[in-house]
């Protein structure tokens, strides 16, 4: 059975991204030098009168501590473990955001049919990459750049509308955020399925969507 995990343990965790009692810096250059994943500081979490608020400065910002600091993130993104620690060095608190359409595109859907999903998928014996779970009750299955062009087509080969189902896909210029960022005062993004030695060889979309797409229709 998948279990949302806080921290990444075991003989097959080697060189993998730790969590608990892992500093931002130390979560962020582990991705860029472990899973040669690109990498960017956002936005953090500041105290204002003993509330958390977002660094950006909206007091009504939908996902406090979690998204770019500016407009010029995509370029700030780095697979570099010396960049990264220069980075971050410069704002421990920043969030660890991962840019999507580089090294892996992201399928997003709500956390009910992603855990439903998953149940599914191991029943099968699929193959399949890291999944993060968020405080936004999102979940975000890993898989190999080139998704969001595919995905339209095979569901309407499953027989579904890309409009029917509350699944979207995270590619070219876009983001999600990497455990342990933390979500305001929600919680922290955290992993359902931790990467590993194993999973560093992602799916492609093609492999997944089929019970994605089923648990999605359940969840609807």
């Amino acid at each position: 059975m998948f279990i949302v995990e806080e921290t990444i343990a075991g003989a097959d965790a080697v060189q993998i991204p730790k969590q608990r009692g892992e500093s931002l810096l130390d979560t962020a250059v582990r991705y860029a030098e472990d899973r040669h994943w690109d990498v960017f500081p956002g936005t953090w979490l500041e105290s204002v009168d003993g509330t958390q608020r977002c660094s950006c400065g909206d007091a009504a910002c939908p996902v406090p501590g979690a998204h770019p600091a500016g407009p010029d993130w995509a370029t700030q993104a780095t697979g570099s473990a010396t960049v990264a620690r220069r980075l971050w060095e410069r704002q421990p608190a920043a969030s660890v955001l991962l840019p999507t359409g580089r090294t892996f595109d992201a399928v997003s859907v709500s956390e009910t049919a992603g855990f439903l999903a998953l149940a599914r998928m191991e029943r099968l014996g699929l193959r399949l990459g890291p999944v993060t779970v968020s405080p936004d009750r999102r979940m975000e299955f890993f898989v190999l750049p080139g998704a969001s062009a595919k995905v339209p087509g095979l569901l309407r080969g499953l027989g579904w509308s890309v409009a029917s189902l509350d699944l979207t896909v995270r590619g070219e210029g876009d983001f999600v955020a990497g455990p342990p960022t933390r979500v305001g005062g929600r919680g922290a993004v955290q992993w359902a399925c931790r990467p590993t030695a194993e999973n560093r060889w992602l799916p492609d979309v093609g492999e997944l969507v089929s019970p994605l797409a089923y648990a999605c229709g359940r969840d609807r």
